[in-house]
């Protein structure tokens, strides 16, 4: 492992590396198969403080930041066990609570959060919106004292484990602004009025995905988190952790497929040498490390910047999540390669993991957005959408 950290975080890797253990990849492909949840891992994280290692002391978190949560996220993907909830429960909506969310609404939910015992699902995408955030319609309107939600969601992960969501709606005008008039909602999961529908994909991965449809849903005043109007930059808050945590899913998802990648290359002989002494073999998973390992110093480069408050504008988190679902593609290929047909047999767990891969070029924000964010805001360049 080239990249160096101090002594606490190696520390916590060790200890994450224990606790995942008698887990693993079988256990997750076997969860993720029946429509199941890996509840026993998630509560083993939980009671061993690792989901809470970004929230508050006083509400029972670590009070560390986003560097120590991706290298838990890290540490259990690197183990054959991606999760995709811990970009998401831990990440984005542990961090919106803790910035602005009241007294009340930090005492309720994190302590839940850190320990496992409740989870959160984020609900921002819209069908007709994408990433086109500024065209959100869902609306909440008051109501005397409460707020009635209307509108729909797309894509939104592991509702059915959730206890809640936080629901991105608009509260203002179009004439607002490019994102103003955007609030930040807590919805309970078993709201009335609130609906779901399953989404099937082609992702082996214990987090389905839903369309939630919101008729009528009232919710008490005490539901908006932060201030009336200003929910962009509440979301804010969440979105860069939720970056940096999916690029540490995929960077450990690489670790995993390169892992298993060069022990079949220093153990399948057939021209009585091991296969990994062919360059043609040994240079492409060389190549594929080398990517890695500069996404993995990438991310935690963005997470040290974030937790400092130096990434205003999120382009070291934004550069982490480009560059490391890159190289696990990358990686992804060499892996399938060097076992040649095995490549493909689920026995062997490399090609079970295509679908993960290739969706963090695509989610939680795209290639293409990426792109367009560096050459606006790095680079200086005329805005193209």
């Amino acid at each position: 492992m080239m990249i160096e950290e101090n002594t606490g975080l190696s520390l916590l890797r060790q200890s994450i590396r224990e606790c995942v253990a008698p887990f693993g990849f079988e256990y997750f492909a076997a969860t993720s198969r029946v429509a199941g949840n890996p509840t026993e891992l998630w509560q083993a994280l939980g009671r061993r403080g690792f989901l809470g290692v970004n929230i508050p002391e006083q509400y029972g978190g670590g009070g560390r930041g986003i560097s120590e949560l991706a290298v838990v996220t890290e540490e259990v993907a690197a183990h054959g066990c991606p999760l995709m909830l811990l970009a998401l429960s831990p990440a984005v909506c542990a961090t919106i609570l803790s910035r602005y969310g009241t007294d009340d609404q930090r005492r309720e939910w994190l302590p839940g959060l850190g320990s496992g015992e409740r989870i959160m699902a984020f609900a921002i995408t819209e069908p007709d919106a994408g990433s086109n955030s500024h065209r959100i319609r869902t609306r909440a309107e008051r109501r005397g004292s409460d707020w009635v939600l209307t509108g729909e969601k797309y894509y939104v992960s592991h509702v059915d484990n959730a206890d809640a969501l936080l629901v991105v709606a608009r509260t203002g005008t179009a004439d607002d602004g490019l994102r103003a008039g955007l609030s930040l909602f807590i919805v309970p999961t078993d709201a009335k009025g609130l609906e779901r529908s399953l989404i099937p994909v082609e992702i082996l991965a214990p987090e389905r995905q839903f369309s939630l449809f919101f008729d009528s849903v009232r919710l008490p005043a005490d539901a908006l988190v932060g201030q009336t109007g200003s929910g962009w930059r509440t979301v804010l808050a969440g979105l860069n952790p939720e970056r940096i945590g999916s690029a540490a899913i995929v960077n450990g998802i690489s670790r995993y497929l390169l892992a298993r990648a060069t022990a079949y290359a220093r153990d399948r002989v057939v021209w009585d040498i091991p296969i990994g002494a062919h360059q043609a073999i040994a240079h492409p998973l060389a190549r594929a490390y080398a990517k890695v390992e500069m996404a993995r110093l990438g991310t935690a480069r963005a997470a040290e910047l974030y937790d400092k408050g130096r990434d205003s504008r999120g382009e070291a988190a934004n550069l982490a999540k480009l560059v490391a679902s890159e190289a696990a593609d990358n990686a992804l290929d060499a892996a399938i390669q060097t076992h040649g047909g095995n490549g493909m047999s689920s026995e062997y767990g490399i090609s079970a993991m295509w679908g993960l891969v290739r969706l963090f070029r695509i989610a939680p924000v795209s290639s293409e957005m990426i792109l367009n964010h560096i050459a606006r805001h790095s680079l200086g360049l005329p805005r193209s959408y």
